[in-house]
């Protein structure tokens, strides 16, 4: 790879990095390539794009980049892909369920939201994670429910209080 090639990958590197607030990095070393075809139809089908890189460049990009990676920059050791989502647990789950089936791939690192994941004990509580949008819909439901009853009261007990005023009228005539 010439000097050119590789300032121009950092470019693109700094660029998805940028373009991303969630971020992970995997080993899928070992993987046959039967297994890795699988893991990125998995990957495809989830929304999470999936990315080989070399850990020397990647860690340029991160540090070029305006984002505060921490640690992450640690973990660029072996062979490290990165996996892009717009759901911050949708690369999770691919994960745990693809290791199913195999021992791999092995999380290295997660960079969520501002918020920095290191290894692969991380999984579940990764998994776990509600998106932004999913939190604004558990909040809107909350905040529904309450007035849903309210509205449901005064409907009910306004078609009691119709009928106890028609019920008098009609007696006094």
């Amino acid at each position: 790879m010439t000097k050119q090639e590789k300032v121009h990958a950092i470019e693109d590197l700094t660029a998805q990095l940028a373009e991303n607030q969630n971020i992970y990095l995997t080993d899928v070393s070992d993987l046959d390539a039967l297994s890795t075809s699988n893991l990125r139809r998995a990957c495809f089908k989830a929304g999470v794009k999936l990315t080989v890189v070399k850990n020397t460049l990647l860690a340029k990009a991160m540090e070029a980049s305006d984002k505060d990676f921490g640690d992450l920059t640690g973990v660029l050791k072996g062979n490290t892909a990165m996996m892009f989502s717009e759901t911050g647990n949708g690369p999770a789950k691919v994960i745990k369920d693809f290791r199913k089936k195999s021992d791999r791939p092995i999380l290295k690192g997660a960079y969520i939201e501002e918020a920095v994941y290191l290894g692969d004990d991380q999984i579940d509580a990764l998994v776990n994670i509600k998106s932004k949008e999913e939190l604004i819909g558990e909040i809107i439901t909350l905040l529904q429910s309450p007035a849903k009853n309210v509205v449901s009261a005064l409907q009910s007990s306004g078609g009691a209080l119709a009928g106890i005023i028609k019920t008098l009228s009609e007696k006094e005539a």
